[in-house]
């Protein structure tokens, strides 16, 4: 796909509509009717978006639209595992959280 073929606000409008699909099955429990590919591939392309912005944007902002999107619970759960899928300790976590920020939030 070249940059004229990419569309931001269509991965805008995906967000959007992802989002509102998953708080729906959340909300009436059905998140058994998802596959772990779809929850993989929504956090791959989330966590590689994000990263890739802070990088390059030199910039840092909320990985979350607001701080109740999320609870503590879910945060840890869901760093613990993406710790693991790379191999990384919390030693390593801890070096990376050390690290001076060229701006703060």
């Amino acid at each position: 796909m070249s940059t004229s073929e990419f569309s931001a606000s269509e991965l805008e409008l995906a967000a959007l509509r992802v989002l509102e699909l998953s708080e729906q099955a959340l909300l009436y429990g059905e998140t058994d009717k998802i596959s772990d590919e779809t929850v993989q591939r929504l956090l791959t392309a989330g966590t590689k978006l994000f990263a890739n912005k802070v990088e390059m944007e030199d910039r840092f902002f909320s990985p979350y639209t607001t701080a109740d999107d999320v609870t503590a619970t879910d945060v840890v759960m869901t760093c613990s595992d993406m710790l693991r899928a790379v191999n990384l300790s919390t030693f390593d976590l801890a070096m990376w959280f050390q690290r001076p920020r060229s701006n703060e939030d």
